[in-house]
């Protein structure tokens, strides 16, 4: 009987973290999500880790799988292995909240939880198996009239308040269980839950930023990703761009064309003397125009003490390949950006020498390669003729918030999101990529530009809110005058600091933790 109470509650649980989810769910389920298992968590069953274990990680299970399955439209084998190593890392989480518990008052338990969890989180954002898109702030990204003072705090923020929410929630129903006064809590709890609610509306309602307004062209050419991308030349896509210009009447505006979009490698070195930048220049020229485009290079390394730790050994032994996934744009100079936060499993393989003997190659098939891409080690903003700078921020790049807040700190106006997310057909994934962009909008207050090879193409304003748009799967462009912005937001400044803090507190009770031991 009470294991069928154990795993109702974790079902219970599961459910309601997964059905709370963008950008399908009902996100109010969240503030609700984690009070079975603190009920879970104050059973009998606290005594018996691996059996605490089990129920936590059928919770998470259902949580991942719930929010993530779109995965398999691309690997079944690494929609796995995402869903369960995430699972097992939170369900660990919850492990060490109940072991350390035990041993401190109740009031600093819940501190350590919140830590913990927002530690848990950043960890997420900077170890090489990085997987945050189910850190909890993330939740609220189809609702962004509920967080607009993410400008203040980052999405982490967000995690904060729905921790907060959790524990006040399980509060209040253990003490009207065990028939406690909870006028007090019920007060706390409405105080809590209120408050950023309306903040938030006071903020959107009330902000409005100014900027120099400059003309965009937003290009989406629905090439399929898996039968048609690759089979396309530079020279068929360039011939695309050109037509779409020409019909159109394109004159003085800065043009975006998705990921990879040139996507026939060409010598890193070489590029300036390349017909493809040759053809370029001529859209540039006949159009008056700016470029900036994603596009596939590569370098030959020849000397063994020039390759990097991306380097790709070639089979004949004696020489190295890099690969980078970039943008360039094309102005009066030629600039270029490589992709520096790379997908797991697509773009890189972390611990490549240890793990890919165990589990083979079958996680390298996100739509990406065997070889491991290239990155950057800094961001870089690219310069227009203009005098503005404009972001180019690759794919899944936009989905870290202190990463972006490195771009707005280093002077950028606009933000131009490329990327391909056709690998997971008309699923979530593509949804739950640019509701994500959203976050990044408040966060840094910009305006942001966002070109998809098969869409979610679109025009998001720096309260989050999508102005213009093209659906998925449809062939198109957006023709839009956008205003340039320059203010730094106390987020962009600052980062997570919410985590800096979370991180003292933890190291602390941690320490606190341990006295108890001794003094034992």
């Amino acid at each position: 009987m009470k294991s069928l109470k154990y795993l109702w509650l974790s079902s219970l649980s599961g459910l309601f973290l997964g059905l709370s989810w963008p950008t399908y769910g009902l996100t109010y389920l969240i503030f609700i999500g984690f009070v079975p298992l603190l009920i879970l968590i104050k059973t009998e069953l606290s005594n018996y880790p691996l059996k605490l274990f089990g129920c936590l990680f059928l919770s998470f299970l259902l949580w991942n799988t719930i929010s993530t399955n779109w995965l398999f439209h691309a690997s079944i084998a690494g929609m796995l292995f995402a869903i369960i190593v995430n699972s097992a890392l939170m369900s660990l989480t919850f492990i060490l909240f109940s072991v350390v518990s035990k041993r401190i008052n109740e009031k600093l338990s819940y501190i350590f939880l919140i830590s913990l969890w927002i530690s848990f989180e950043k960890f997420h954002l900077i170890w090489d198996f990085s997987w945050p898109w189910l850190n909890l702030g993330n939740v609220f990204s189809s609702k962004i009239e509920l967080i607009q003072w993410y400008e203040y705090t980052g999405a982490f923020g967000g995690t904060l308040w729905i921790i907060l929410i959790n524990i006040l929630i399980f509060k209040v129903l253990e003490d009207y269980f065990n028939k406690k006064n909870i006028t007090k809590k019920c007060t706390a709890l409405l105080v809590f839950f209120a408050l950023p609610i309306i903040s938030s509306k006071y903020i959107f309602e009330t902000t409005e930023i100014k900027g120099k307004p400059t003309d965009f062209f937003i290009v989406q050419p629905n090439i399929d990703p898996y039968n048609d991308k690759y089979k396309a030349s530079n020279f068929d896509n360039y011939l695309y761009l050109y037509n779409i210009l020409k019909k159109n009447k394109i004159k003085n505006h800065t043009i975006i064309a998705p990921e990879t979009f040139f996507s026939e490698g060409i010598h890193k070195n070489s590029f300036r003397h390349d017909e493809l930048n040759r053809r370029l220049q001529i859209i540039k020229n006949e159009f008056n125009s700016e470029i900036l485009t994603g596009i596939e290079l590569f370098e030959i390394i020849y000397d063994s003490s020039e390759i990097k730790d991306y380097s790709n050994q070639l089979n004949d032994g004696r020489r190295w390949l890099n690969l980078f996934n970039s943008a360039t744009f094309i102005s009066d100079e030629i600039q270029y950006y490589n992709k520096s936060k790379l997908v797991v499993g697509v773009e890189k393989m972390p611990y490549k020498k240890i793990l890919e003997p165990i589990i083979g190659k079958s996680l390298m098939n996100f739509g990406g390669s065997t070889y491991t891409r290239g990155y950057e080690d800094f961001r870089k903003n690219f310069r227009s003729s203009d005098k503005f700078k404009i972001s180019p921020i690759i794919c899944y790049e936009s989905v870290y918030g202190e990463y972006v807040t490195e771009y707005t700190k280093g002077g950028s106006n606009i933000f131009a999101i490329i990327t391909n997310d056709g690998w997971w057909g008309d699923s979530q994934g593509h949804k739950q990529h640019i509701s994500y962009s959203r976050l990044r909008a408040i966060e840094n207050r910009r305006n942001i530009v966002r070109s998809a090879n098969t869409g979610i193409s679109a025009v998001i304003n720096y309260k989050g809110q999508i102005v213009n748009e093209i659906g998925y799967g449809q062939e198109g462009f957006i023709k839009e005058n956008i205003e340039l912005l320059d203010d730094l937001t106390f987020y962009a400044r600052y980062g997570d600091f919410i985590f800096r803090i979370s991180f003292f507190f933890l190291v602390i009770i941690f320490l606190h933790y341990f006295a108890t031991i001794l003094k034992r």
